[in-house]
């Protein structure tokens, strides 16, 4: 059995080593990374403290196992990251920029991102304002945790009057292409590559 509920403020530790177990690619990160909370202060931290609204989580007899984070509104999301995020960890972490970007460790090249984050193009948030992430670990997954976290987070932002979602995935990731193209998500292919060996999916509805 499992639940999925709203994120509680007491869950951020939790969240913080959900991220690093589930991170690059579903590795266990904790090999790779000297900091144990660089994934968890880009990819699941801030959604957490700035929308927790727009964040669930999933438990089951162990404890959490597995979340999904996104912002109803993209542009506002970066904004406020802007302004209320990323200067904390700025101070905190040094921008590599002396340091050849083939030389990075995995630890510099997220603290290049905290200090040059990615901007979601307009082309994409004009049609798909919404974005989200999903991490589920091994134990959770295939027994229908995704597709529950999936439908809270979608009444969630659709309440909040979204029209559309967009998400970054591995094009090698054939477990999540499925899960994503079940829901209607379709490639966006008129908008520029996220990166080599990725895709953006969006998908929309009524108005």
């Amino acid at each position: 059995m499992f639940e999925i509920r709203p994120v509680r403020a007491d869950d951020l530790d939790a969240l913080y080593r959900l991220a690093l177990a589930t991170g690059d690619g579903g590795a266990d990160a904790a090999a790779l990374y000297r900091d144990p909370k660089l994934l968890g202060h880009i990819y699941v931290a801030p959604y957490a403290v700035l929308c927790p609204d727009t964040v669930f989580v999933a438990e089951d007899a162990d404890g959490m196992a597995g979340y999904i984070v996104g912002a109803a509104d993209t542009r506002a999301f970066e904004a406020r990251l802007d302004a209320e995020w990323w200067p904390t960890f700025r101070q905190a972490y040094p921008d590599p920029v002396d340091v050849p970007q083939v030389d990075r460790t995995l630890d510099q090249r997220r603290s290049h991102t905290i200090h040059h984050p990615r901007r979601t193009p307009t082309d994409i948030t004009d049609t798909y304002p919404s974005h989200l992430h999903i991490n589920l670990l091994p134990r959770l997954r295939g027994r229908g945790v995704g597709r529950a976290l999936m439908d809270r987070w979608l009444v969630a932002i659709g309440e909040k009057g979204s029209t559309g979602v967009h998400l970054a995935v591995g094009m090698r990731n054939a477990r999540a292409l499925r899960f994503y193209a079940a829901y209607g998500f379709r490639e966006l292919t008129q908008v520029p590559r996220l990166a080599p060996d990725a895709v953006w999916l969006g998908i929309t509805w009524g108005a």
